[in-house]
C-alpha cells in the first residue's frame, strides 16, 4: 500500500493502482513558469572557428582542434594525416592541405586514431576526427574567433 497525494489530500492506494514513477523532465515547465538552464563548464564547450576552417573547443585551458565540415568536404576523402609538422597536414584524394593552429599554445596530444584511420576526419570531423589537443598560451585569443553562426555565414559568403 502506498500513500499518494491528490489535490493536497492523502489517498491510500494499493500497489495495483499505483502508477510507475515518471522519469524527471527538467525541460518541462508549467504554464507561466520561468526556468533557467544551468550548465557547468564540462557540459558547455563552444566550438570556435577560424577563416582557414579549423575549429577549437576548450575546457580548463586545454583546446581540442580539428577541421570544419566545410574543410573536410572540400578536401574529399582524407587518406593521410601528418601530425605535428608545423601544426600538421592532411592529404586527400583531391588535395594536400597544411593545418594551422587556431590559437597560440603548445601541442599536448595528437589523435593517434588518425594514423590508422585518417577517414575519421571525414566521418566525424567534430568528434572522433579531432586532430590535436593543446594548452593555450592566451585563452583570450578565442574572442577573435567565430562562433558557429558567424562561421556559417562566412562559409556561405565564400561559396557564392
Amino acid at each position: 500500500v502506498s500513500l499518494r497525494l491528490r489535490h493536497g489530500a492523502p489517498e491510500l492506494c494499493s500497489a495495483a493502482c499505483a502508477r510507475p514513477p515518471r522519469p524527471p523532465r527538467p525541460w518541462r515547465l508549467g504554464a507561466g513558469a520561468v526556468g533557467t538552464l544551468h550548465t557547468g563548464p564540462a557540459l558547455l564547450s563552444l566550438r570556435k572557428f577560424t577563416e582557414k576552417h579549423e575549429w577549437i573547443t576548450t575546457e580548463n585551458g586545454v583546446g581540442a582542434v580539428g577541421i570544419s565540415n566545410f574543410a573536410q568536404e572540400s578536401l574529399g576523402d582524407v587518406v593521410y594525416c601528418s601530425l605535428p609538422e608545423e601544426f600538421g597536414a592532411l592529404e586527400s584524394v583531391k588535395a594536400a592541405s597544411e593545418l594551422y593552429s587556431p590559437l597560440s599554445g603548445e601541442g599536448t596530444e595528437i589523435n593517434g586514431a588518425l594514423t590508422e584511420n585518417p577517414g575519421l576526419v571525414n566521418k566525424s570531423c567534430y568528434e572522433a576526427g579531432w586532430l590535436m589537443k593543446m594548452t593555450l598560451n592566451n585563452p583570450s585569443e578565442q574572442d577573435e574567433l567565430m562562433s558557429e553562426e558567424p562561421y556559417e555565414k562566412y562559409v556561405k559568403s565564400i561559396e557564392e
